[in-house]
């Protein structure tokens, strides 16, 4: 009877903190730095370091940011998404927060320091957003402000995309649409005719085999960021074509 409060107490406070977990977001809020390129249309669509082609077209639309070296990760990091809002700047800060995905590379500018104009200078973690992404939680005239970001699940429509390029003796695929984590660590492709063949990554969200699959059927297993794998079975027709685009299951 003597101990019964006691462990009441503990019980509450146990329960209390198996609820912040999880309630809590998995990577927590980090400080960084945004900037924006081109104007209130979003610039001009290139493809970019992480090889996404017209980001309209593939469902990213103006809500992508180019990331810094600290946070590319030699282009791995292609397809993660991100809230992201403005903070300790109530001069230039505007309520509320934006969600984006990564789809391109802030390179560093090694003729700046990073405190007067090498904003994406290592080991700097930095965020070059589309203006009307940017407009969201800043000024305009703010041109840098300092912000919070934490990881975020990607929510996409349809399915896994996969763009076939390449000849027939080099194939390249281009995943993207990519829901969940986001980005992708391993593909693997598997013809009709033929076991599963590792893929490797060429850049971005490129990934390459040599294995000639022309008049096969084919299938992808696309694994990605904490292991969770999706396979989409005999996806692409035997008649496929390069330049075509086909579409999978989805996270």
């Amino acid at each position: 009877m003597c101990c019964s409060g006691y462990l009441v107490g503990i019980m509450a406070i146990m329960v209390a903190f198996s609820a912040s977990v999880v309630d809590a977001k998995p990577y927590g809020w980090l400080a960084a730095h945004a900037t924006f390129y081109g104007d209130m249309s979003g610039g001009e669509t290139m493809q970019g370091a992480c090889g996404y082609g017209d980001l309209h077209k593939q469902g990213y639309g103006l809500e992508t940011a180019a990331l810094s070296t600290a946070l590319f990760n030699d282009g791995l990091t292609c397809g993660a998404c991100y809230e992201i809002k403005c903070y300790n700047d109530p001069k230039w800060c505007k309520p509320g927060s934006i969600r984006i995905t990564a789809t391109n590379f802030c390179p560093p500018n090694w003729a700046l320091p990073s405190d007067q104009g090498g904003w994406c200078n290592p080991p700097r973690k930095h965020f070059d957003l589309a203006m009307p992404s940017f407009l969201k939680i800043a000024e305009y005239r703010a041109g840098i402000v300092p912000v919070l970001y934490t990881r975020v699940p990607c929510v996409k429509n349809g399915g896994i995309k996969f763009e076939i390029k390449g000849n027939p003796y080099w194939m390249l695929v281009l995943v993207y649409n990519v829901g969940g984590v986001g980005n992708v660590v391993d593909v693997k492709i598997k013809g009709s005719n033929t076991n599963w063949i590792q893929m490797s990554r060429n850049w971005g969200q490129n990934w390459q085999t040599g294995v000639k699959l022309q008049g096969q059927s084919l299938s992808f297993r696309v694994t990605t960021q904490g292991g969770k794998t999706v396979q989409s079975d005999n996806v692409v027709p035997t008649n496929w074509q390069f330049g075509q685009t086909f579409e999978g299951k989805q996270f």
